[in-house]
């Protein structure tokens, strides 16, 4: 077993998540766990898909398997199966994080042509939204970046992912980055799609993500801006009361960043290589699997 491929332990919780190996249409896809050892190999490596060691069998069928899953949302569904009740240890007050990054997209990442308007959208893709910018990349001073928001629990463990042209502010994500949040259920009963509170820095301080939390019921422990402060102070007695802000409890914030850092441990997500934002959102669903298979649900 080479260094960055599956453990027995980590492929026996896998098994029960993957499709079958015998698709509806044509023959016998290769081996599942072969594959899977290859596209995880690429993924903290970021070595080219023709580059490949021979081990994993032909860069193409890697390759192939990784889009095919990507375009029609299998890492989603196996994400979905690691996490199932992950919240159900912190019960009702289940907390959460929400932070963004921005990584720097490589000159290969550019030049995609324009999706197909026929093409399925998964769940969480802004893609076709004018105001998103294709394939979420954007241009800044330091080139070509695209910027990751993502939701992450107290074990430093993603929860939900958005990706956006990395010029792009992190306050008109948040809203849809909640409503990405979905939790299976280990046995019956509806995903869990709202935490009990949501830790955020001084980018989320707005009366709209504010009144968005209050109107679902979720606590918002979020700074407050100081031109935010200095504006109610104006108002006088018509500014209304300051918004409540436990400081004690954002301390816990942190888990976000270091999630992050798990997530950039694995290359080809600190440095986008994929030129369609799906693929790379892929990617990004890969290494979140690898962060579930390593610190599971007990």
């Amino acid at each position: 077993m080479k260094r960055h491929d599956l453990s027995d332990a980590e492929w026996e919780r896998l098994v029960p998540l993957l499709p079958s190996v015998l698709p509806r249409r044509g023959g016998r896809w290769a081996d599942h766990r072969t594959v899977i050892n290859g596209i995880f190999f690429r993924t903290r490596t970021s070595t080219p898909w023709r580059d490949l060691p021979g081990c994993y069998g032909n860069w193409k069928t890697v390759y192939g398997r990784h889009r095919r899953w990507s375009l029609d949302g299998t890492w989603e569904r196996i994400l979905d199966g690691l996490r199932a009740g992950c919240d159900e240890a912190e019960g009702p007050d289940w907390t959460v994080s929400v932070d963004s990054t921005i990584n720097r997209a490589h000159q290969h990442a550019a030049g995609a042509r324009r999706a197909p308007a026929r093409e399925m959208t998964p769940r969480g893709d802004l893609s076709n939204d004018k105001k998103a910018g294709r394939e979420a990349l954007g241009k800044s001073r330091g080139g070509w970046t695209t910027k990751i928001h993502l939701v992450a629990d107290r074990r430093c463990r993603p929860i939900a992912r958005l990706t956006s042209p990395g010029q792009h502010g992190d306050s008109p994500r948040f809203i849809p980055l909640l409503e990405a949040v979905r939790i299976p259920r280990r046995g019956r009963g509806r995903p869990r799609r709202k935490p009990a509170t949501v830790l955020a820095d001084k980018a989320y301080s707005s009366s709209g993500n504010r009144a968005y939390l209050r109107g679902r019921g979720i606590r918002a422990v979020i700074p407050v801006k100081e031109d935010q402060k200095q504006h109610r102070r104006n108002r006088g007695s018509t500014g209304g009361r300051p918004p409540t802000f436990d400081a004690e409890r954002y301390k816990d914030r942190n888990t976000v960043e270091r999630c992050f850092n798990k997530l950039k441990a694995f290359r080809a997500v600190a440095t986008r290589y994929d030129k369609r934002e799906r693929i790379y959102q892929g990617t990004i669903d890969v290494a979140s699997i690898r962060i579930w298979l390593r610190n599971p649900i007990t």
